[in-house]
Parts: structure tokens; sequence; C-alpha cells
């Protein structure tokens, strides 16, 4: 038993001793403090509450709002009606409600019976201010949250500026692993690029609610970055931890603070928040054959927003601004040949444009296999693969209590999954794979996973690159899109997407 255990266990015996004779001063038998669930109804009882409030005592994460609200009940029934005892009160109840409960000096009064205590001004402002934050968490956390698209990985659909909201309840709220947060913020606090948001004191297990439905193929879906559990705090996830060593070496990484700065772990609500469309469900097995995606041997027609990248050759004449806003092309590069450039487009836009009379080519671009330039960059980063973006698979996608046999090759595929995600030890040592120190040749999965792909399928950082999406990164359904901006564009220039306003995520 580790000390954290001791000192809950030590809390818990004081506050349910403090209770025990609180009940007794309000006329209960104190012995029901000890009774799981009754405890909380006379509890209820006592502050003249009503009782479907115990609705959201029985739900995870909302139950510690809740019960610090019945402490704060309690302490008015004692006259405790200052902030600083009440904060107290909060703060340390396994020392508060002994006090209240074992005091001689200390009267319990029914709510009914007790003085209304008429509030300042600035008590009102104070209540006002809390019970916004504490109302907008919850929302935040259990119902929907606003999400901005940072990159152009979806554009096609989905653009970069654009506004959105994602409901919590689509695939169900996740309760917060690390609860011990700064409000409103995600990993970083404000007018900071490195000063932690949270506190990593309590951490709570991976549970998440019922939601309204599965996650579906083509679904847009928010997570939590997978690849981001450790990074460079300098280079955050625009360029992994991994990736770094990758490139770099770990020596290098390590050592050279001047430019990786510090090496930090995120917790996994913690991680940046990606958005992608899930491609590959779990139980799939998935391949990528010259752009075309196969599931299960089927060929997936491409979607109409899917972008590619297309080498453009003109008579000479750079592509026109005006030109590239009317195709709705997002993103050209130019060369240093003024008749050469690249653009990121959907088939649509590509015809289009070769149609225009100052072009004469437009080429759609194709990462072969064994494509030197993804060897490395490609999951699982082995060039005996040959994997490209491309190009990829077969791979078979886990699905909870699915198992698969384990060998010195495909270990590669799964060692992230066993080791990282599922908490295993693991080992390959002479040919033989090692979990948590046995000699195994299969692994059963303990959670889903996905493939998530973005629209934008030669500008996007996705599960080509790092791998599968665990069940326990995913934070909500993209559901609606309330404001577009044009983040090249000023105010005066058409900075705001008219046409891209108020509609839904499809």
């Amino acid at each position: 038993m580790s000390g954290y255990d001791i000192i809950l266990i030590i809390t818990l015996i004081l506050s349910t001793a403090g209770l025990w004779k609180i009940f007794e001063k309000a006329g209960h038998a104190g012995w029901k403090a000890l009774v799981p669930f009754l405890n909380f109804y006379i509890w209820l009882k006592i502050i003249k509450k009503p009782l479907w409030w115990y609705i959201f005592i029985l739900m995870p994460f909302i139950n510690v709002f809740v019960i610090l609200l019945m402490v704060v009940e309690i302490l008015k029934c004692f006259g405790k009606e200052s902030i600083g005892a009440q904060a107290l009160g909060v703060l340390v109840p396994f020392i508060y409600l002994p006090y209240l409960g074992f005091s001689s000096s200390e009267i319990y009064v029914d709510p009914d019976e007790r003085e209304k205590v008429k509030k300042g001004a600035v008590r009102e402002w104070i209540d006002a201010v809390i019970f916004a934050v504490v109302a907008a968490t919850i929302i935040r956390t259990f119902f929907i949250e606003a999400y901005t698209i940072p990159t152009s990985s979806m554009e096609g659909s989905l653009l970069r500026g654009d506004f959105l909201f994602v409901s919590k309840v689509a695939y169900g709220p996740r309760v917060p692993m690390t609860p011990l947060s700064f409000p409103f913020v995600h990993h970083t606090l404000p007018l900071s690029s490195t000063k932690k948001s949270y506190l990593e004191w309590i951490s709570l297990p991976y549970y998440r609610y019922m939601g309204l439905s599965e996650i579906e193929r083509y679904d847009a879906v928010v997570f939590n970055y997978p690849d981001g559990d450790t990074l460079s705090n300098v280079y955050q996830s625009n360029d992994s931890y991994y990736s770094l060593m990758r490139q770099n070496g770990r020596r290098d990484v390590w050592n050279n603070k001047r430019r990786y700065g510090d090496i930090i772990a995120r917790p996994v609500d913690k991680r940046e928040n990606y958005i992608k469309r899930c491609v590959g469900l779990p139980g799939d097995s998935i391949q990528i054959i010259d752009q075309t995606v196969f599931i299960n041997g089927v060929a997936l027609e491409n979607p109409k927003y899917a972008q590619f990248s297309y080498q453009v050759i003109t008579d000479g004449s750079r592509l026109s601004k005006r030109l590239i806003d009317n195709l709705e092309i997002h993103e050209v590069v130019p060369s240093a040949n003024p008749g050469i450039s690249y653009a990121y487009m959907n088939e649509s836009s590509a015809e289009r444009l070769a149609q225009t009379s100052i072009v004469k080519s437009v080429t759609k671009l194709t990462h072969p296999a064994h494509n030197p330039d993804d060897l490395k960059r490609i999951y699982p980063y082995k060039p005996s693969f040959g994997w490209s973006v491309d190009n990829f698979g077969p791979l078979y996608i886990p699905k909870a209590g699915e198992s698969i046999a384990l060998n010195a090759v495909n270990i590669d595929l799964y060692r992230r999954v066993i080791h990282a995600y599922e908490g295993h030890d693991l080992l390959v040592k002479d040919g033989k794979v090692f979990i948590d120190g046995e000699a195994t040749d299969s692994y059963t999965f303990e959670m889903n996973y996905y493939f998530m792909m973005g629209d934008n399928r030669h500008n996007s950082a996705d599960s080509r690159y790092w791998g599968f999406v665990p069940e326990d990164h995913i934070v909500g359904k993209a559901v609606f899109v309330w404001l577009s901006l044009a983040p090249d564009k000023s105010w005066f220039q058409g900075k705001i997407r008219w046409d891209k306003l108020f509609r839904f995520v499809n």
C-alpha cells in the first residue's frame, strides 16, 4: 500500500467520523454515515436539497463538484457563511467536518429555520463568477467544446481558421484524467509557452460515459495526439520527441538544451488536440495502394474533398491569387522556376486548373513504395517495410478482446500499442517476444484503436506517420462550424469566409 493510499484512507475516516457526529446533531443516527448510498441520502435530507441531486452524486467526476457543494451547504447549517470558512471546508473537509461534529460550541440549525444572510455586492459577484466557471467547465468537459482548425491537414472539407463545436456526447464524454487544471485552457498557462496549466497530484483512470453513437468511418474526430506523450518544449507538437530522435539522435535531443529546451511528458488528456477523419475502424485491415485506400480488401472511393499534391507547369506565368481563390486552392508552393509550382487541391480543382489558358500540365504526384524520403518518416519507421504516404500496409487495426500472433517482424507494428498505450513491459530477445517478463507468441488487445487520415492527404500528419489512435485519446466529434477566418487575409480583404459560416461538418 502506497503512502497516497494511506493518506486517502485517513482522510475518508476523518470525514466520515465528522459526518457521524453531524448526523447526530441533525437528529439522525450517526451510524448511517457509514452506510454507502444511505449516507448521501441522509446528507441531502439534512441540507434540505432535492433528491434528484442524487443522480449527479452517482456520476464520476461531476459527483466531486456536487459533494463539495454539499459540504458548503452543511457549513451553512452551522452558520459558516464567509468565503474563507467555506473555502476551508472545501479544501480540508477531513478537518473541518470533524471540528463541526465534535465541537460542543458548534450548533446545527435546520436550513428552514436559520436566518437568511444578506450578501454584499462583492460576495454576490464572487459567487456568480464561481458558478459561471463551474458551469462552463462542466459544459466544456461533458457536452460541447469549441475548437479551432490550426493547420491545413483537413483542407478540402475543413479549412485552417475554421471555428468548430466538438460534441462530447457523440461518442460519450470522457472523465478528465488530470482534473486539477486551470479552467478554459488546455495544457499551457496563458501568457506562457512552457508553464503547465495542470497538476498531476491526482490522476484518474480512463472512463467514458455512454455516447449517442460509435465512431463511424469518415467521421471528423478530435483526439489527443498519440505521439505527443513526450515532447520538446521548443518544438512542442510541431515535431514530436520521437521524430526529433529519429532525425537527430537521442544524445543531441537530450543534451542540446539551446535547440530543444526541456523534454517534457504530458498525460493523455493534456496532449495536443488533433482533428482527422476516421478511415479505419477496430478490427479492420487497411492498405493504401497508389493513393487508394483498401479496407478488408475492398477499395474505397477517394472522397471528392480529398486533396493531393500536384505539379503545375505554366507558360512561365505565375498562378494569380484571383485564379487560386476562384478554384478554391488553399495552398500553392512556388519553385525557383516561375513556370513550375506545386499545389494541394482536389481532383475537381485540378481539372478546372488544367483548362486555363496559361497552364500546360497538371500532374498528380505519387509517393511510390520504398520512397527514400518516406522510409524513416512513415510508421513503423522500418525501411524493411518499404511503406510510403501513398503505398502503406496492409496493417491490422487492433480491436479490444481480439488476439494476434506476434513475431520478430510484426512486433514493430504493435510495440507502441503494447508498451505505451496499454502499459506492458516489452522485450524482443533472440527473435522471441517477452511481455511483462514472460515469453509469448500472441497478444490480446485491451482497447479499440482507430486509423485517422487528413483530407489533405499529402499535407497531413496522421496515422500514416504515427500509427493508431487509442480509444482513450478520443475527445469528440466535430459537428458544426460557426465561424471561418482566412489566416492570410486582413479584415478588409475578405478575412471572414461568409460562405463557410454556420455549416454542419459532414
